[in-house]
């Protein structure tokens, strides 16, 4: 008998009819003899409901208040599973996530994990019930509720998973494991059986939706196997084939990374591009620019700072599209006059695409063919950055999926 965590997203949760369809699969998980531990998302588009409301009242809600009402949303998720359980003849308990109680800071809207107390939980599943946990919230050392941010639920179930050291934790979804690439830009993207953590967490911070970043940070740091599959097939499949089914994210050493030099092409189109033009080139200069914009709570991706020509230098870097306006702001307002910059520029149709693979570290030559793929498609490289396991360049938005699908094909990856 194992220790199971599932995860179902908003789209497993989206009618009354999809959660009896989880109620089953999760009973027939129970049946097996396993102890199981579920955590819900909000049904399908219910958070934006709720948070539109509030923004229909004040274009700027307080914080705390959005998360008082936005946790509601997975109290109705666990309830209605709960029920959905007991209407099959199971013993099943819910809890809001200050019940149980999963502790974080104080930052609301986006809360960190600080503890999970366990013992609530582990007393239950003793008891032969099966727990059903709000995912995305949490509650901090002043009883305040709070929420992890969007796609929380998948931090919550890993973090829920390690606290109570379960065997794997299986996140449901509307998709089918972790592919090569998005099917929807390349249609012979390839399902992957396996992938590391490393190599997820490069994807998920690349723009790959399957995962929440954080919850696979969360997974690496506690090596929580994770496995991501579909939660829109037939609810009383055989278990053998369900529990080997979808994507496994697992350990580096578990793999053959002789095997695969690139295990996927990541994209992301919500990028922009600034540039601060005629900077003086002396130290400090990068704080004097970024940190205003880091104190804004603005996120800076990529950067280069080019040669210095007499004493000047441009400055570049890239922000979320939907930040770009504030980023610009805070430039003109605060940094332009005060380092003495010649003129702040930018674009904000541009797109990031990268490579990705473990086996990058002992294979040569992937820039040069990366590089060489985009050339004679006719696509210009704007920026580029790097990691042991990752090429990323920035393109122009037009040539994104063109640069996806050329890429894909130069590495093979169509092919099993």
């Amino acid at each position: 008998m194992a220790l199971i965590v599932h995860k179902y997203g908003g789209t497993s949760m989206g009618s009354t009819e999809r959660i009896k369809n989880v109620a089953k699969r999760v009973a027939k998980w129970h049946d097996a003899g396993h102890q199981i531990v579920v955590v819900p998302s909000a049904m399908s588009g219910e958070t934006n409901r709720i948070i539109g409301l509030a923004k229909e009242i004040s274009a700027q809600p307080d914080p705390r208040e959005l998360d008082m009402i936005a946790s509601t949303g997975e109290q109705v998720s666990v309830g209605l599973l709960a029920i959905a359980l007991q209407a099959i003849g199971k013993q099943a308990v819910s809890y809001a996530g200050w019940q149980v109680a999963i502790k974080t800071d104080s930052a609301h809207t986006k809360a960190r994990i600080a503890s999970i107390d366990e013992a609530k939980v582990k007393a239950d599943l003793d008891a032969g019930k099966i727990v059903i946990i709000t995912g995305f919230q949490g509650v901090d050392e002043l009883g305040n509720i709070t929420t992890l941010g969007r796609g929380g639920s998948d931090t919550s179930a890993v973090a829920v998973a390690a606290a109570l050291k379960a065997q794997e934790c299986l996140i449901y979804t509307d998709v089918d494991g972790v592919y090569t690439t998005d099917p929807r830009v390349v249609s012979d993207a390839r399902r992957l059986n396996t992938v590391t953590f490393e190599e997820m967490l490069e994807m998920a911070s690349l723009g790959s939706k399957v995962l929440q970043i954080r919850s696979v940070e969360f997974a690496g740091n506690y090596r929580m196997p994770t496995r991501v599959l579909s939660s829109l097939t037939d609810p009383l499949i055989p278990l053998e084939e369900e529990a080997n089914s979808g994507t496994l994210i697992s350990f580096e050493e578990d793999t053959h990374m002789e095997q695969a030099t690139i295990t996927g092409i990541a994209f992301n189109r919500d990028e922009a591009k600034i540039t601060v033009l005629g900077v003086p080139d002396r130290p400090g200069i990068a704080y004097q620019i970024l940190g205003p914009v880091a104190d804004a709570n603005i996120e800076v991706d990529m950067i280069i700072q080019n040669q210095s020509v007499e004493g000047k230098t441009d400055f570049t870097f890239t922000v979320p599209r939907g930040e770009y306006a504030k980023a610009m702001d805070v430039l003109e307002t605060s940094v332009k006059a005060h380092i003495g910059a010649g003129s702040i520029v930018g674009d904000s149709k541009v797109s990031k695409v990268s490579v990705v693979g473990v086996g990058m570290r002992s294979h040569v030559g992937i820039a040069s063919q990366m590089f060489r793929t985009l050339s004679e498609e006719g696509i210009n490289i704007q920026m580029i950055s790097t990691s042991e396991i990752k090429i990323s360049v920035l393109i122009d938005e037009k040539y994104m999926e063109l640069a996806v699908r050329s890429l894909h094909k130069a590495f093979g990856l169509e092919n099993a």
